[in-house]
């Protein structure tokens, strides 16, 4: 088969995944309400079912890098499809909020399975020259999907149920699953030892400064719970740090962070998804509470959002490689901030629509301009050899980031507002929006570290930085 032809298949396929994945971390977004009385949930059970799948998600990602180097990354990649539509299915069968946290967090671990090797399978298909256009369409195309969840959960749970927004994953997942052996040729990475003690610290620590955030407003941020959990979290992300430093085969080798594009990168993504999955959390159910739309027309109301996001972020997959990250991100993640700023300053319950469409607006065009722009500082500081342990690195963040904006904006909320009313939530919705331009504004900041590229020079420094780093090679 022609090269190209090979390069859209898998562009094509990879990105397909990725949607159905990127969907489902925020699908429920407009279905949270319908949720919270059907299953009679609280508000730390509607974080849960969003962060029981972020932090799965994140936990698994770069153990399934390495599984993926050694086994072969379309191997991988097709496992965990078959294990998300089993979860799917899971997720719809729920009969309690607790049984559908569980499901999620095997669904979250089933997308570690298919991300991680979409980005490498995509970024392996592609030349030097043309990678950056593809990861660009690829990026775009998963920022729509965050932006797009609500809608589609909006329209499903009105017109049919809210479990249906899980069925819909099933025909999907087996659609891929008979193309991706025939279109997608099969890849290989370093062939790395698991490094089970990482997984272990970085999954608990990153639990225990979740699990802290979450409960610190029901029992108290002087709790013992609280300040045992935070502190062991804490403590388990340095020995993390401390191991990776020291360990013979790291599942993240510490020195990637060598690159200043990579380190600055990944801390912009962190943030950016901090304030981006915790906008979108709270603002659907602000539009139902508060606004008292239904959950379809809360899904067409972010439509602006949607939109431009569509328009904006092909254009600055284009652009990229000719303008650089910097700009992008600085610019994208300003706009976004001052789409909450404005959000926040007019929140209200007699508030008209129309007024959120200008911020949306912003705030749409401002994450789908910075995404693309994080993402391709960060795979393109590596070597070849590194692509499938960076795309780790940067999805891990990136759903770190998400659990981390979402509990954080949680407790700035509960502490100023809650259901009882449309009033209480519009009290405590604006200084949560106000948060994620506080979010925003730093991951701009931290954008502002990416160097201008010097491709060759950037990706020796992290060879040398990165013992033992071999080219990938195919089988």
């Amino acid at each position: 088969m022609d090269d190209r032809v090979v390069q859209r298949w898998v562009l094509a396929l990879t990105a397909v995944a990725s949607v159905m994945v990127t969907l489902d971390l925020l699908v429920v977004a407009t279905a949270l309400s319908t949720i919270r009385v059907d299953l009679r949930a609280s508000l730390a059970d509607l974080e849960w079912t969003i962060n029981a799948y972020s932090l799965s998600y994140a936990m698994l990602l770069m153990t399934s890098v390495t599984f993926g180097d050694r086994w072969g990354r379309r191997r991988v990649f097709t496992a965990g499809l078959g294990a998300f539509a089993l979860a799917s299915v899971g997720c719809a069968l729920a009969q309690s909020v607790g049984a559908l946290i569980v499901a999620r967090a095997v669904q979250g671990a089933s997308a570690a399975m298919i991300v991680p090797q979409a980005l490498a399978l995509l970024s392996a298909a592609f030349p030097a020259e043309r990678r950056g256009q593809a990861l660009g369409v690829f990026a775009g195309v998963t920022g729509l999907a965050i932006l797009g969840g609500p809608v589609v959960g909006g329209a499903v749970t009105q017109g049919l149920a809210w479990q249906w927004i899980f069925w819909i994953n099933v025909p999907v997942a087996v659609l891929l699953l008979a193309l991706a052996p025939r279109r997608i040729p099969e890849s290989f990475g370093p062939n790395t030892r698991l490094d089970v003690c990482g997984l272990v610290l970085q999954g608990l620590g990153a639990l225990g400064v979740v699990w802290a955030l979450v409960r610190g407003n029901v029992v108290g941020w002087g709790s013992a719970e609280v300040v045992a959990t935070l502190a062991a979290g804490l403590l388990l992300l340095a020995a993390f740090v401390w191991w990776e430093a020291r360990a013979r085969a790291p599942m993240l080798p510490l020195g990637l962070f060598a690159s200043r594009r990579f380190s600055a990168g990944n801390v912009t993504i962190f943030l950016l998804y901090g304030a981006l999955l915790s906008e979108v959390f709270f603002i659907a159910q602000f539009l139902q509470v508060t606004l008292g739309f239904g959950p379809m027309l809360a899904g067409l109301a972010l439509v602006p959002w949607t939109v431009s996001s569509a328009v904006v972020a092909p254009i600055a997959g284009r652009v990229v490689d000719r303008i650089g990250e910097r700009a992008l991100i600085m610019t994208g993640l300003f706009l976004q901030a001052v789409g909450m700023v404005w959000i926040a300053l007019i929140a209200a319950p007699d508030m008209a629509y129309a007024a959120l469409i200008v911020p949306f607006v912003l705030a749409g065009a401002g994450s789908s301009m910075a995404i693309p722009a994080a993402q391709n500082a960060v795979v393109s500081s590596v070597p070849p050899a590194a692509i499938g342990t960076a795309s780790g690195a940067y999805n891990a963040l990136r759903q770190f980031g998400g659990a981390f904006g979402v509990a954080v904006l949680a407790a700035v909320f509960a502490s100023t507002g809650g259901y009882a009313s449309a009033q209480a939530f519009s009290d405590g919705f604006g200084p949560a929006m106000a948060t994620a331009a506080v979010l925003s504004v730093l991951g701009a900041l931290a954008g502002a570290a990416v160097p201008v590229r010097r491709r060759a020079a950037g990706v020796s420094r992290v060879r040398g930085a990165v013992p033992g780093l071999r080219k990938a090679t195919s089988r």
